[in-house]
């Protein structure tokens, strides 16, 4: 039971940290994005983060992976019909993410978008039915593993489809921020060469007079 316990704990803790990292990110991205003059902060957080996006998305949903088969295998905690869906939208997604690493392949964003934009709301529907009797009386999961009763509960709201919401979220921020960190390495290539100070241009009149 104090394993249990210290999961539990762990978990609590890399769901916190998931979502300061969409508060603090997800601006960051979306503000590249709409406005090509972004803060300095804005750019030094996305050329910092955007290199490694792809990787620590992978990193986010193995964890959310390992935890789940934890729960099950060694917590003997049955999943609920809403957690196997969870569960569908996240294996899909922890191996995807990584044969895109792999190959270094762009493109997975696209791939992963499908599961993350069902896994999400499947997360929040979850929780919510755990929370919220008119959500819970949408629900036809078994007696032997209700979805309205969730097998612990921390800091008040955190149960595990409240982490799996954040897992999902986490990982779609980090592939936001990887596109908004590949638009701005294309638009460097892109840009043409600054012109030239007074001071260079003047240097090269005298060469040229020189010659």
């Amino acid at each position: 039971m104090n394993d249990v316990q210290t999961a539990n704990t762990f978990f609590l803790v890399l769901t916190i940290l998931a979502w300061i990292a969409v508060a603090v990110l997800a601006p960051a991205a979306i503000f590249t994005f709409t406005n090509r003059r972004a803060t300095r902060t804005a750019n030094a957080l996305i050329e910092w983060i955007g290199p490694q996006a792809r990787a620590l998305a992978f990193v986010v949903a193995a964890m959310a992976t390992t935890g789940s088969l934890y729960y099950s295998l060694v917590a003997h905690f049955i999943p609920c019909e809403l957690c196997w869906y969870q569960r569908i939208c996240m294996y899909p997604l922890t191996a995807i993410l990584l044969v895109g690493l792999i190959r270094r392949d762009a493109a997975v964003r696209w791939y992963a978008l499908p599961l993350i934009a069902i896994g999400a709301p499947l997360s929040l529907y979850h929780w919510l039915v755990e929370r919220v009797p008119a959500f819970a009386e949408t629900s036809s999961c078994s007696v032997v593993a209700p979805c309205t009763t969730p097998y612990f509960q921390k800091i008040g709201f955190v149960t595990l489809a409240f982490m799996a919401l954040s897992a999902f979220l986490l990982i779609g921020t980090l592939l936001l921020t990887d596109r908004a960190y590949e638009l701005g390495a294309v638009e460097d290539v892109a840009a043409p060469p600054a012109p030239p100070t007074s001071t260079e241009a003047e240097d090269r009149t005298r060469e040229m007079e020189s010659v």
